[in-house]
Formats: C-alpha cells, sequence, structure tokens
C-alpha cells in the first residue's frame, strides 16, 4: 500500500517536524539509527519528547516502552536517580575546567578495578573516538599499517571505508583493513598469511549476535600472539552490560587493548580506551587529545555506574530479565509458526532480531510491518533488545503481550498475502553493508 503519509495521524507532529530539520540538519538527525532511515516516515515516532525509567514518549505525546533503550547506552533506565544526582553535585562545581579533574584519576581507577585488560585508561566522548584511538596505539606499537576486524566500529575512514558507504574515503585507506568473519578461524588466517608481517592488530566485538564456539576467541588471541599482532576488544556495548568486567570476563579471554562507551555512563557522553600498560604508554607518543575527554558531568556518571555494578551485580540481573523477556518471545514466535520468518540470537542482555524472507515477502518489508504495528501498540524496537534495569516483571508482561499481538497480526497478513495491503511506508533499507 505505502499510501498513508501519516498513519492514523498518529505521527503527524513528528512527520512535520522532519520536515524542519531536513532543511538544516542533513538526514535529520546526528545518527543514522535514529533516522528515518530506521524509522520509516508515517508510521513511526521520529523525534521524543521525553523519557523516564523504561519508557520515552514521543512529540505527538505517544507512550513507548524502550527496547532501545539509546542505542544501548542507557542501562539503568532514563533518567536513573542516583546518576543523575551524582551528575547534578558535580554540575555545581564545573563541568569542565582548564586543568584535569580529580574524577578522570577516581573512574579510571574503577574500571581498572573491573575490566581485567586496563592498566591504564584514557578518556573520549563516543566508540568511534576509543576504536580509531585503539588503532592508532597499535600501529603506532607494532609499526604496520594492516587491520583485521569483525562487528561494527564506528565511523571513521579506517574501518567506514570497508563499507558501502565508503564514499569520501581515500581508496588507499580502505585498502589496509580486511573483514573476518566471527568463528571462522580460517578467514582471519587468510588475512595475516595474505599480508605477511604487514597486520598491526586484529579488532573485534568480542561478542555480537553469536556465542563465540570451538573456544573461538582464545584461538584468535593465540594468532595475534603468533604474528605480533595487538588483539583489540571493542567492548562498547558489551562492556558493563555482559559482565562488570565485559565480555572478556563472561568468556576468560583477555585482550591487550580494549575500547569500553555505552554501557559506562547511562546515556552521558563517554568513551574509554584501555589496555596493558605498554601500549597505552604510546598515548603520550602518537597524538590524542580532547577538550572534552574529561569533561566531569559524564565522568560523574560513570563513578557511579561503576559503583553500582561492583555493589549490585547489575549485570546479572540484567541478565536474569532478558532471559524472562527472550523466553517469552521463544514461545510466541513457535506458538504464532514464525519460526521460519523470525529467530532470536545473542547475550540476554543483547538480543538480535534475526529476520528471513518468506515466499514473495523480502526481510525488509517484513520488518518494517513487524515495527508499524510495534509501534502502534506502545513498543519502541529495532533489530535488538537492548535492556535496561528498569525493566520490571510487569513490564516484561506488556511486553510479551504486545509480541503476542503484533505476531498475530504478522502471521495474519502472511498466510493471507495482505501484508502489503496493509503496510503504510516504504520498507527500510540497510544503513550499510560490509564489503
Amino acid at each position: 500500500m505505502y499510501n498513508n503519509p501519516v498513519y492514523n495521524n498518529r505521527y503527524e507532529n513528528s512527520t512535520e517536524q522532519l520536515k524542519r530539520a531536513e532543511i538544516i540538519i542533513p538526514l535529520g538527525s546526528q545518527t543514522f539509527s535514529k533516522s528515518k532511515v530506521v524509522y520509516p516516515v508515517g508510521i513511526s515516532p521520529l523525534f521524543a519528547q521525553k523519557a523516564k525509567g523504561s519508557y520515552v514518549w514521543d512529540i505527538d505525546g505517544n507512550k513507548y516502552l524502550d527496547l532501545v533503550n539509546s542505542l544501548a547506552a542507557v542501562t539503568l533506565g532514563h533518567r536513573n536517580k542516583r546518576v543523575d544526582r551524582a551528575v547534578k553535585k558535580q554540575m555545581k562545581r564545573g563541568v569542565v575546567f582548564s586543568l584535569p579533574g580529580v574524577l578522570e584519576s577516581e573512574v579510571a581507577e574503577l574500571i581498572v578495578q573491573t575490566v581485567p585488560s586496563a592498566e591504564m585508561v584514557r578518556f573520549a566522548k563516543n566508540g568511534t573516538d576509543a576504536t580509531s584511538a585503539a588503532i592508532r596505539i597499535a600501529r603506532a606499537y607494532t609499526n604496520r599499517d594492516h587491520i583485521a576486524f569483525c562487528g561494527y566500529h564506528g565511523w571513521q575512514d579506517w574501518y567506514i571505508g570497508a563499507t558501502n558507504r565508503n564514499k569520501g574515503v581515500p581508496q588507499e585507506v580502505s585498502e589496509l583493513t580486511h573483514k573476518f568473519i566471527y568463528n571462522d578461524l580460517k578467514s582471519l588466517k587468510d588475512i595475516f598469511e595474505f599480508y605477511p608481517n604487514k597486520v598491526a592488530c586484529v579488532i573485534m566485538e568480542p561478542m555480537n549476535s553469536q556465542y563465540p564456539i570451538n573456544n573461538f576467541l582464545t584461538e584468535v588471541k593465540t594468532i595475534c600472539q603468533k604474528y605480533g599482532a595487538v588483539l583489540i576488544f571493542d567492548e562498547t556495548i558489551t562492556g558493563y552490560r555482559f559482565n562488570k568486567g565485559g565480555a572478556q570476563s563472561e568468556f576468560n579471554v583477555i585482550p591487550d587493548l580494549t575500547t569500553l562507551g555505552k554501557g559506562i555512563a547511562n546515556g552521558y557522553p563517554l568513551s574509554v580506551v584501555a589496555g596493558k600498560k605498554e601500549l597505552m604508554m604510546e598515548m603520550e607518543n602518537i597524538f590524542f587529545s580532547g577538550t572534552f575527554g574529561g569533561e566531569l558531568l559524564s565522568l560523574a556518571a560513570a563513578k557511579e555506574v561503576v559503583t553500582m555494578h561492583l555493589k549490585h551485580n547489575i549485570s546479572l540481573q540484567l541478565t536474569e530479565i532478558g532471559k524472562k523477556i527472550s523466553l517469552g518471545v521463544e514461545k510466541l514466535i513457535l506458538e504464532h509458526n514464525l519460526d521460519s520468518v523470525l529467530k532470536i540470537s545473542g547475550h540476554p542482555t543483547w538480543k538480535f532480531l534475526n529476520w528471513s524472507a518468506i515466499n514473495d515477502m523480502d526481510i525488509a518489508t517484513i520488518k518494517t510491518f513487524f515495527l508499524q504495528q510495534m509501534f502502534s501498540v506502545g513498543m519502541l524496537v529495532s533489530s535488538t533488545h537492548n535492556l535496561s534495569l528498569s525493566i520490571t516483571d510487569r513490564q516484561i508482561e506488556f511486553i510479551l503481550n504486545s509480541y503476542n499481538a503484533v505476531f498475530g497480526d504478522l502471521r495474519n497478513v502472511l498466510e493471507d498475502g495482505t501484508l502489503k495491503d496493509n503496510l503504510h511506508a516504504d520498507p527500510i533499507k540497510p544503513i550499510f553493508n560490509l564489503r
């Protein structure tokens, strides 16, 4: 159908605000994953008004239970009282000084206490800052240029040049970055053999949608040691989510360098590069410097978040919430005979929705219908479940009831062939694909 510009007028203000934003903001958003590329115009909330705990409200006044949680940056719930209290206290003292603040050392000490690979720490503002700094350290330390990667690592040239969104990236830069496949050791070994003595580092998400099998992470570390490459774990999402020590603690494989970000400050902008002292001391030789790396409101938030992890085992609580939701969703998938269309995978705190085409229905069309229906019943969800501690048993019940209703809708339109007739927007498209 694709013919209703504002679905039941539910998103009228969002749609009008997008028109306003696009005049002065490319894409109408600062982040691809928060934009019309992911949220189809006319069937989606496009702008948020406020958030509290497990909920977010759009500018049309619609209320949603939030399973996006600021792209996994919020782990405790929106506006957590303890975190916001610490931030307000610091605000009275100042936001950023002309000299380093003591909080920089205090938070660094907490990270060293919790993350096994961390002997020294530097701060930045987003995941791309941290991963790019880690790459530069590895190149400086090894005096090599090539990079082997697995997963998503940000927007900088060294990484995004390996995707189909490589416009503006010199070909010479793109040719230095090489993808390997998770749980496929041969794909990594092939890179080292094709570029002997040229690979500076392996950078990877220690876990994404799949669990490591056959000692995969241990074997990756062994390969790095054999070829003299630096092992970098990008724990921007897994850190302070899977475990207070990150996925490296969960799987007991310790990298040389670690990057952290989304889980550390409950939505306040902060990222981390941490690792072995011998490597981190390269920071005194390379140039990695930012005015806001020592910004104190985010550090105050991080101090409170990490302290809560040490006292209350936050990651275990998140895992238990995730297990209840994922078990319930898996049961509903089977009950609605949708197991050939949808499977969920990943860690309980970060579950992936994996769609498959069926009959003449492609993945994008099916997923767009799913999003349309979920938004309409008050669920904000995208491709993953990014859980927060604020989700209660009552809210889990709401989540599962919502899935039950939407799965019923999806099953019906797939069975009678009317999915396209009941879709009120163009299907979404991937943000980018890896080469």
